[in-house]
This record gives C-alpha cells, sequence and structure tokens, in this order.
C-alpha cells in the first residue's frame, strides 16, 4: 500500500459530494427526507455529513502528525495556530461574501469552516502535547464527560435552554449568531468545538491505526468494523436514552454514533480500495478528496453568486435556474435533486482541473 491511502481521499470526497448535495437543493421546499436534517434529537443520512468529514480531519491529522519529533513543539504550535485562524478566517469571510458592504461587526461568526479549524486546532494541539495513546483516549472521555456536565449544570439539551447558546449569547450580540433555528442559536458555536475536536482525535487515533496496519490491512479490518459497530450501538442504545443524538448541540453519543459508523464505512473502503484494488468506480470522489476544502468554498461561493449576484424581477438566478429548467422537465423533488447534482458537477469541473494539474490546495 502506498503512503497515500486511496481509501481515506476517497471517504472525505464521497463526504465532500454529499455534503454539496445537501447544502444544494434546487429548492428546500421540495427534498427527499433522507436529504433533510432531523429536526432536533435524532440522525438522519444528511446528519452523517459533518461529522463524516471531521473524522476525514483526524484520519488526514494522523499522516500530517506521524512523526512530531522532527519539528520543536514551538514550531507544531506555531503551525497548528496560523492553520487553525486561516480556516476559520476563510469560513468568516465566507459568510461575508458577497455582503462586502455589510459592517463587519454584523457577520455571523461561526459556521462550517470555522468549527473544523477550532476543532481541527484544539486535537492538535492535544495530540502534540499528550501524544501517548492511552492518554489520548482518556482525553477523549474526559472531554465528551466534561462538556456532559457543562451542558447539565448550564441548563438542558434543548433549542431553548442549552448552555452553548447561552455562551454564544454572552460573548455575541444576536446579529452575529446564526438565526436559523428561530432563535439566536448557532449550532457551529464555540461550545461545540469541544465533543468535535474529541470527533477529530478518534479519526486520529483510528488513522494512526490504519498507517501502523498499512502493509497488512487485514489487521486493521479485523478490528475497524466491530470497534465501529460497539461504538454506534453502545450511543444508540446506551447513551441516546440519556444524552440524545443531537447534531446541533453535538453531544457525546453523536460524536460516538457517527464515529462508529465513519469507522464502517472506513473499513469497506480498505477492503474495496486498498485490499482488492477495486479502484476505477473511485475517480470523481478521488478528485473531490484531494481538494475537499476547496470544493467545499466553491460550492458555497456557486450558490450565493447566483442567488444574490443574478437578480430578476421574478426571482434570483438560482430560483430562477430550479422553476425555469429542472421543475418543468423533472418535477418538483426530482428537479430539485438534480439541481444539487448540477452543483456537485459544475464544482467537480474545477477540482478536476486541479487534480489533472496535481495542484493541491491546502490551508
Amino acid at each position: 500500500m502506498q503512503q497515500r491511502l486511496l481509501s481515506i481521499d476517497i471517504f472525505r470526497g464521497m463526504t465532500i459530494a454529499f455534503m454539496i448535495i445537501v447544502n444544494s437543493p434546487g429548492s428546500w421546499e421540495y427534498v427527499y427526507a433522507p436529504l433533510r436534517h432531523a429536526s432536533w434529537h435524532g440522525c438522519t443520512p444528511t446528519d452523517l455529513v459533518f461529522p463524516f468529514f471531521i473524522f476525514a480531519v483526524g484520519l488526514s491529522m494522523a499522516f500530517s502528525m506521524r512523526n512530531l519529533q522532527k519539528k520543536t513543539t514551538s514550531q507544531w504550535t506555531t503551525k497548528i495556530l496560523k492553520r487553525t485562524l486561516l480556516i476559520f478566517l476563510v469560513g468568516f469571510l465566507l459568510n461575508w461574501f458577497p455582503f462586502f458592504h455589510k459592517n463587519l461587526l454584523d457577520v455571523r461568526v461561526f459556521g462550517v469552516l470555522q468549527r473544523i479549524g477550532l476543532s481541527y486546532g484544539l486535537a492538535a494541539l492535544l495530540i502534540l502535547f499528550v501524544q501517548k495513546q492511552k492518554y489520548l483516549l482518556s482525553t477523549i472521555v474526559l472531554g465528551l464527560l466534561g462538556y456532559t456536565i457543562i451542558m447539565k449544570m448550564g441548563g438542558d439539551f434543548t433549542l431553548e435552554n442549552n448552555f452553548g447558546k447561552k455562551l454564544d449569547s454572552m460573548l455575541l450580540p444576536d446579529q452575529n449568531i446564526y438565526g436559523g433555528f428561530g432563535t439566536p442559536f448557532d449550532p457551529e458555536g464555540l461550545l461545540g468545538s469541544i465533543p468535535s475536536a474529541m470527533h477529530v482525535i478518534i479519526g486520529f487515533l483510528v488513522g494512526k491505526y490504519l498507517i501502523d496496519n498499512k502493509a497488512n490491512p487485514s489487521i486493521f479490518l479485523k478490528y475497524i468494523f466491530p470497534f465501529g459497530i460497539v461504538l454506534a450501538g453502545v450511543a444508540y442504545f446506551g447513551l441516546d436514552p440519556f444524552i440524545p443524538i443531537n447534531k446541533p448541540l453535538w453531544t457525546p453519543s453523536y460524536v460516538l454514533f457517527t464515529s462508529g459508523l465513519s469507522c464502517i464505512l472506513l473499513g469497506l473502503l480498505v477492503y474495496i480500495l486498498d485490499v482488492k484494488k477495486i479502484q476505477k468506480w473511485s475517480l470523481p470522489f478521488n478528485v473531490f478528496g484531494r481538494n475537499a476544502l476547496f470544493s467545499y468554498v466553491l460550492s458555497i461561493v456557486l450558490v450565493k453568486v447566483l442567488i444574490y449576484l443574478f437578480k430578476f424581477e421574478d426571482g434570483n438566478g438560482y430560483s430562477k435556474l430550479y422553476t425555469s429548467l429542472y421543475q418543468p422537465l423533472l418535477g418538483n423533488y426530482l428537479g430539485s435533486f438534480s439541481f444539487a447534482l448540477s452543483i456537485v458537477f459544475v464544482v467537480f469541473i474545477g477540482a478536476y482541473i486541479l487534480f489533472k494539474k496535481n495542484i493541491l490546495i491546502k490551508l
């Protein structure tokens, strides 16, 4: 097996492709049920997209941080903090785009990339200073337990009374907080970065185990499937009745449940791609996986350009394209889904150009 495992790129690429699909329906009124988020507690296929990507961040870190001794602690810390800040900044500017006339003080502070940046930064620093696997496992337990205690002491797991909402409201005015839930509450808020960082560390440990057994992946496969099943089972049957599986709050049960499913999918990909070498089908996902953050940013920019920069008397470029082309030809739901696939295809073209030129854009 090569140093760069195809299975990890495909895992990441599949996640990004699905992320674009669920973020870009032709009409939010016509979306197939599996492509909708759970209203609050619970988990749909769509609720797996973001945690799978967070897990993939950890997988990638197992490669990028495999030789910690090659740099000093100071050098690693500087690198981690710079990358964290850069990812956060790109996410913030993406929130500002294309409203450059808007006061920066009124822009939403958090978002998907901001959550990725903070989760990566916290997880990377913990990995750097803890290093030993048994202590990292203890860190995950303490992180998830500490988050639960904070949530319980500061409120509960409801939309109105969760401590993550209270903390963001103490730190930020309402205009800087996501309002899509009908109240100022950000599903990518500050406190949720703690369990999502634990999520990254789980991905890191799984990735490290994969690297350690890259010469004999059957050993990895022997344990990854039972591990994934146990994680998901404990979360769903053991924790969920007490700590609900909840994406907006990124609860510990959600971390373990989605990490378990991530392990199962990764195991399948390792078996198909890296063991059986059945790889021809994987090219589109490899293209997305090589430039995952670029593909995500491009998809958001494309959608925002259609919505905000193309205006018509009866709508914007996004809605006009759906109602004039996709909806008449394919109907409400299939048309909406096909529109999302078209966004995926356009982003694929951009990512494919980079892929062919062997250009990797890393933040």
